[in-house]
């Protein structure tokens, strides 16, 4: 089998798959929370309370994170293969 002594080039060259392993990286924007006063409602009473955050209470979203960006990436190599496919690359911002 032919191929590369390294993969720095993430598996593509020049928009073409090398064969390798397709490597990229992605980065997430931390959560945040609000700490403005907002209205929301009660579902056990039915009516409206207000909600308000003290301090900091980020969630740890790194285990959410990985399956969507799986996804993310599997949507964009399938849109690239159905634009490739059928010849209108001209209307994906993907090539």
């Amino acid at each position: 089998q032919v191929k590369t002594r390294t993969n720095r080039h993430g598996g593509i060259l020049g928009g073409i798959t090398s064969g390798m392993p397709i490597v990229f990286r992605a980065a997430v924007k931390p959560t945040s929370s609000i700490a403005q006063r907002q209205e929301s409602v009660s579902l056990a009473e039915k009516t409206g309370v207000p909600l308000e955050i003290h301090g900091r209470h980020d969630p740890c979203i790194t285990t959410r994170a990985v399956p969507v960006v799986e996804a993310a990436m599997a949507i964009a190599l399938l849109d690239a293969y159905f634009c490739a496919s059928t010849n209108t690359t001209k209307d994906s911002p993907w090539l």
